[in-house]
Formats: structure tokens, C-alpha cells, sequence
């Protein structure tokens, strides 16, 4: 068996992800089950042998075996191998455990691993991203639960790269509270990789029975002045997500003068190869109950102002950007709505295709609070909500900062904030509790600050076009700004000082309430805190233990492997 594409050490998961991935392929082997990650080793037959691949991609023995054998059986249907390992096993050759997104890759052979080791697998193989260290907090539902869809009925995808689509639905009319307990993604099938993400937005509470019945593209022209109204979010998904479910004393509430009576569903189709006659039939469903918890969730959103004014140099492997929550913006809001803090419990990162990690930093008067949430391997197909283990709280006079980094290392030119996958996002959407009238509180860098660094000293004004046209220096007159900063020729060196400068700029502030309403501080202008970087808050790396995971998820994983077989593995 051959590991390619530096594929490193394998490692270990929960059994029902193991199970929910293998069983889906519908595979059939015997002989031995190989098993790896990106970024070190894999696994051969029963009795777990842990290799690991070099710089040439040649498998080698490990020296230091870190693969437990717990449990393997085999039936006429079935292979079952269950092993575990340390989360971090002090070896070179090994890659640590931690709450990143980890990309494995299984292979597998008809034929039992020989003296010479195993054999090359063909086409025998499958790869999937999965967060190994993310609780799994899905519960099942009795069959009783009620539950209604918001659907979209035969949307027709434009042969276009990207189409962002916005149906507005009635919540069915309770006559008393009731708390949304779990929300489930509806994916038609063979749309998996059409659908990229999902935002279920709070319209106005002033709209009448008389709203538009179709849908239509959102952003556009032509779109409904009714649609313009819906701009909370109330729950947000993604590209890879699964189910969500609610923590037990906690739901997103439906049937109060507050919640809301209409919702507007937003999906993002991604069409990169242009493919026509798609028709979609995708959309959430979402499980309530007339038992009421505490307290009633909501939905922050924070990071980065999608705009054309995030902007991002060709040519390099590494760009940092930053959108901040600020101290301001949370002041003016906790102290009016909760003084004593709100509970986050849940964070979605988002970007884009550009996107290489995410992390999403805390502060409290100028200290590091722990992570609120971290993936320092972000995959853009795999976008899944990171459950926190502890719930956080944020203060009045708190401040997060959601910070991206970037690859344009293969584009020639100008990455921009925009809604294409081709564009870049930066974003962090916190679940929390109990709600108050706080929707976002983000942040974009002053343009005219950035185009100084290109060297433009002047620009038409009044602005009458979009993008504004320079005036002065002569090089740039009569440019876009886009096509300005396109024109630059940037270096490396002249994009990381572009980088460092863009850090240190002022920002522009965003902190808007529900119904399009907004705390005092929105539009102001708001400097970064005076904070060193690199931030200090690291992910935690767990040490090694003896204890099982049946003992302490932190310290062991267990992983249970079941593919479909014909006989029995392991007869080495």
C-alpha cells in the first residue's frame, strides 16, 4: 500500500463517525484495513502495526508503536477493528490530536498484509475531513417530535460559479412559546457539494400576511424590497455540517411578539464547472417542543465585514486579516441588554477557498482568555460547528478578534471580500445564551488608509460610481480602486508589509440590533487593541496518559474501523 500526498500517522475517532463514514462507501475487502491522516502515517492488518511515511513517501515501521489494538471481529457481512491511541505521543513520526479539522484517509486491499507489507491499494481508498475532538452532542429524537421544513421548491441554478438564492417562509403560527431543540440540514441528494452554506434570517416584525411567495436571487437589483428587512441571523450552516442540536437547557425560541413570525432561508450554490439544468430542493428542518428550556439562544455574528474593502495580495502563502468585535460595540450592548455576560456555546468559522485557518480570539482589558474556537487546518468543504466543552462568557467590555489566514499563493491577482468562493469571507458566528438585541459586531479596515500604502493621495469626489475612481497620483488617474491595487506590482515583501500596515489600521464599525436597528457605535471608527502579536491564547496540546477514553476523551481516543467484507482480516 502506497500513501501519497504526504498523508502521515493515522489517528483515532469516535466509533458512530467511523461507522457513519465507512458505511456509507458500501465497500467490500479482506485482508487488511489500512488507515491515515494527512500529515504522518497508517495501519496494517488486526494486530495494528503503526507506520508512518518519509520525505521520498516510502512507508516505514514505526519505532515507537502508539497503535492499541481494543477489539476486532469479522462476520460474512462485516470487518470491525477498534484501537486506540494518545492524543500526543512525544513521536516525531506521529501527528498530535487536537480540535483542528483532520483530513483521514482509508484504504484498503483484498489481500492480508505479506513480509513485504502491504500492498498498493488502487482505487480501493476514500478520504473525509472530520473534527476527531468535537463532542458530539446530537441526540435522537423521539418520532414524535413535531418538526416542519423550510425548503426550497425547484430553485433553478444559474450556469454560473456562484448564485445566492432567498426564499421567505411563514413560521407556523403557535399559539404559546416554544423552543426550536435541534435544526438538520435537508440536502438533496447529489447537491452535497452544490449546496455551500445556509442562513436562516428574523425578517421584520412589521411585515404584513401580503409578502412575496417566490423566491428570487438574492443581492440583486430586482430583489424584493421585502427581503431587504431580514438581516438577523438565527442559525447558520454549512459546507460537511451535520445536525445541530440545541444544549438541554437552551433553544432558539418561536411564538413570542420577539421571535420571529417570517424568515428569509439565503443558500449559496457553488457552481464552479458551470453545470446547467441543476434544480434544487434543498433547505433546514428544524424540531420543536412545547417544553420550554431556560433559556432562549441567540446568534452573533462576528469577524470580518464582507466587503470589497477586505482586501488580500496575489502571491502569498500566508496573509493574516482581522475582524474585530470591539470593546465599544460590546460595552454599549451587554450593559443595556446583560450586564452580567452572555454564554457562548457553540461557534460556525467561515471563509472561503482562500481560507487556510481560523481562530477566534477573546480579550478581557487586554488579556488572552482561552480559544473560543480554532482550525488551524480549515478545510473549505468541511465547515461543521465546533461545540465548546465549557461554555465561555463574554463581558461587557470584552473584545474578539476572528482571525484568518489566507493562501493566494497561486493567484496573479487581488483576492476581495466578496460572496464568490473565489472571494474571501471571515467569519465567526457564536451561538450563546440567554439572547439579547446584538446581531453583529464586525469590523472592516478604512479603505482610503489601505490605498494610501499603494501610494493614491486622491480620489473623485462626490463618488458617483462604484468602485470610486482615483483622481491623483497620475499613475492610478481615472483607475477603479480595484484596478489600482491590481495594477501595484506586488512582492512578497511588499505584501507582508502590506499585511502588517493593513493590522494596524483603524476599522470601521458594525454593531447592529434586530430589525435593521443599530447600537450607537455602528459606523464610528474604532482603532485594534493595543495588543501584541503574536496572540499568545495557543490550542492545547493534551499530554500523555494511560487513561482510556472511556476514562477521559481528553487524553485517549478510541477509534472503531467497520467496513463490509467477505473474511476474516488479520490472519497474519
Amino acid at each position: 500500500m502506497r500513501w501519497s500526498d504526504g498523508i502521515t500517522d493515522l489517528m483515532d475517532m469516535s466509533l458512530s463517525k467511523l461507522q457513519q463514514l465507512v458505511m456509507d462507501r458500501e465497500v467490500q475487502t479482506a485482508g487488511y484495513v489500512g488507515f491515515s491522516f494527512l500529515s504522518t502515517g497508517a495501519m496494517a492488518a488486526a494486530n495494528i502495526i503503526d507506520y508512518f511515511t518519509n520525505a521520498n513517501r516510502e512507508l516505514r515501521k514505526d519505532a515507537q508503536q502508539d497503535y492499541h489494538l481494543e477489539y476486532a471481529m469479522e462476520n460474512s457481512t462485516h470487518t470491525v477493528i477498534e484501537f486506540a491511541r494518545e492524543l500526543h505521543t512525544c513521536d516525531i513520526n506521529d501527528k498530535s490530536i487536537m480540535e483542528n479539522t483532520v483530513r483521514v484517509i482509508w484504504a484498503y486491499h483484498h489481500e492480508d498484509v505479506g513480509e513485504a507489507g502491504p500492498k498498493y491499494h488502487e482505487s480501493s481508498r476514500g478520504t473525509k475531513s472530520l473534527q476527531l475532538l468535537n463532542p458530539e452532542k446530537t441526540s435522537m429524537l423521539s418520532a414524535a417530535v413535531p418538526y416542519f421544513d423550510l425548503v426550497n421548491q425547484d430553485v433553478p441554478i444559474p450556469n454560473k460559479g456562484t448564485t445566492y438564492w432567498c426564499q421567505l417562509f411563514k413560521i407556523p403560527r403557535l399559539q404559546e412559546k416554544h423552543h426550536v431543540i435541534k435544526v438538520e440540514p435537508v440536502i438533496q441528494k447529489g447537491h452535497e457539494s452544490l449546496v455551500h452554506h445556509m442562513l436562516l434570517y428574523q425578517c421584520s416584525s412589521k411585515f404584513s400576511d401580503s409578502v412575496p411567495d417566490n423566491g428570487h436571487e438574492c443581492y440583486h437589483p430586482n430583489m424584493p424590497d421585502a427581503f431587504l428587512t431580514c438581516e438577523t441571523v438565527i442559525f447558520p450552516w454549512a459546507i460537511g455540517g451535520e445536525a445541530f442540536s440545541y444544549p438541554p437547557h437552551v433553544g432558539l425560541s418561536l411564538g413570542t411578539l420577539l421571535d420571529p413570525h417570517y424568515v428569509l432561508l439565503e443558500v449559496h450554490y457553488d457552481n464552479p464547472t458551470y453545470k446547467e439544468g441543476l434544480i434544487d430542493n434543498s433547505g433546514l428542518r428544524l424540531f420543536y417542543t412545547a417544553d420550554i428550556r431556560k433559556y432562549d439562544a441567540g446568534v452573533i455574528e462576528a469577524g470580518l465585514w464582507v466587503s470589497l474593502f477586505h482586501t488580500i495580495p496575489p502571491g502569498l502563502p500566508d496573509f493574516w486579516s482581522e475582524g474585530h468585535c470591539t470593546l465599544e460595540c460590546l460595552e454599549e450592548a451587554l450593559e443595556a441588554e446583560k450586564p452580567s455576560g452572555i454564554y457562548v456555546f457553540a461557534v460556525l468559522l467561515h471563509a472561503h477557498l482562500a481560507g487556510r485557518g481560523i481562530r477566534l480570539h477573546h480579550f478581557r482589558k487586554g488579556e488572552e482568555m482561552r480559544l473560543l474556537a480554532y482550525d488551524d487546518d480549515f478545510d473549505f468543504n468541511f465547515q461543521e460547528f465546533q461545540y465548546l466543552k465549557e461554555k465561555q462568557t463574554i463581558l461587557p467590555g470584552d473584545n474578539l478578534i476572528t482571525e484568518c489566514r489566507y493562501n493566494t499563493k497561486n493567484r496573479a491577482r487581488m483576492t476581495w471580500g466578496g460572496l464568490s468562493t473565489r472571494n474571501v469571507m471571515c467569519l465567526s458566528y457564536l451561538l450563546y445564551y440567554p439572547r439579547i438585541n446584538l446581531t453583529r459586531c464586525s469590523s472592516i479596515p478604512d479603505i482610503m488608509e489601505q490605498l494610501q500604502f499603494i501610494g493614491v493621495k486622491e480620489i473623485y469626489r462626490p463618488v458617483m460610481t462604484w468602485p470610486f475612481i482615483i483622481k491623483s497620483p497620475k499613475q492610478y488617474k481615472n483607475l477603479s480602486f480595484m484596478d489600482a491595487m491590481n495594477k501595484f506590482k506586488w512582492t512578497k515583501k511588499e505584501g507582508l508589509a502590506f499585511n502588517k500596515f493593513v493590522l494596524s489600521l483603524p476599522v470601521n464599525v458594525r454593531c447592529s440590533k434586530t430589525d435593521n436597528a443599530e447600537w450607537s457605535i455602528q459606523g464610528m471608527t474604532a482603532l485594534p487593541p493595543d495588543i501584541e502579536r503574536p496572540y499568545q491564547a495557543e490550542p492545547l496540546v493534551y499530554g500523555a496518559s494511560s487513561t482510556s477514553l472511556h476514562g477521559n476523551v481528553c487524553l485517549e481516543l478510541l477509534l472503531s474501523f467497520v467496513v463490509l467484507s467477505s473474511s476474516l482480516i488479520g490472519h497474519n
